[in-house]
């Protein structure tokens, strides 16, 4: 699986969404601007000791990504998606586009990329949730679509190991 983050703005995010993708075996995506420098505290404390263990690609800008990614479907997640965010498949290489904490994606990608805009349902006047709780919700949808592959069995072990030391 693949995370991708456009400009994200909050280190305390990244450093979240890192530790999830380090957790669930996911690379990360970074396209500048960064609103926060790569060795800050608040990035590598949110991610405690698993920030150096990460899948970590860092882009100029979004054209740069995608230059370096051309024909890939990316799915990108928005307020403004028809689609719920469980009405797709995800392919176990699937890429899926946050946009930034205070704006989401910009609506000129938006609007090129309307089949694969995908949604988080919500109730009442709630305008988005936390970007890194996004992240999560949206990519365990993805790997539970794909039967968690490679994860159960890691996971099954590590149960037995402390089964064991009980």
């Amino acid at each position: 699986m693949n995370i991708v983050l456009l400009e994200p703005e909050m280190p305390a995010n990244t450093g979240n969404i890192g530790r999830t993708c380090v957790a669930t075996g996911t690379r990360l995506h970074l396209i500048r601007p960064l609103g926060f420098q790569l060795n800050e505290r608040m990035l590598k404390r949110a991610g405690l000791d698993y920030w150096d263990k990460l899948d970590l690609t860092v882009y100029d800008d979004y054209e740069d990504f995608l230059a370096r990614h051309p024909g890939e479907r990316i799915y990108m997640a928005t307020t403004k998606g028809r689609k719920v965010y469980t009405d797709v498949h995800y392919d176990p290489d699937a890429w899926i586009l946050f946009g930034r904490e205070s704006a989401g994606i910009p609506e000129e990608i938006l609007v090129e990329n309307q089949e694969n805009c995908v949604r988080i349902p919500m109730w009442g006047d709630i305008r988005s949730l936390n970007l890194s709780n996004s992240v999560a919700i949206v990519l365990y949808e993805a790997l539970r679509q794909n039967g968690f592959e490679k994860m159960t069995l890691q996971g099954e072990l590590h149960r037995l190991r402390w089964k064991e030391d009980m």
